[in-house]
């Protein structure tokens, strides 16, 4: 089986940066695409950013050019890095990573922005 730890969220204010993770381990063959999602009190879970194996990324509208997805494949880790963090991003973040046949969910991690 394989377990996704996500780390790095908590509370910073609005125009501040926070830098999540998260580390795959377990059972672990090859990792095909990363990504990051999110979800708001009241809403649904939306797609947040993704990264491919070979290295192409994607962003929601919201938070291009505030964020950047990037990977660390010799860790089996994701990484987003969040700047220019607005009220507007707080939300749980869960890392969802795909190895062979199955998508793997982290446990999610609170990113809460206010001052």
């Amino acid at each position: 089986q394989v377990q996704l730890v996500e780390s790095g969220g908590g509370l910073v204010q609005p125009g501040g940066s926070l830098r999540l993770s998260c580390a795959a381990s377990g059972s672990i063959f090859s990792i095909n695409a990363m990504g990051w999602y999110r979800q708001a009190p009241g809403k649904q879970r939306e797609l947040v950013a993704t990264i491919t194996s070979g290295g192409s990324t994607n962003y929601a509208d919201s938070v291009k050019g505030r964020f950047t997805i990037s990977r660390d494949n010799a860790k089996n880790t994701v990484y987003l890095q969040m700047n220019s963090l607005k009220p507007e991003d707080t939300a749980v973040y869960y890392c969802k990573v795909g190895i062979k046949f199955y998508d793997y969910w982290g446990q999610g991690t609170q990113v809460t922005v206010s001052s």
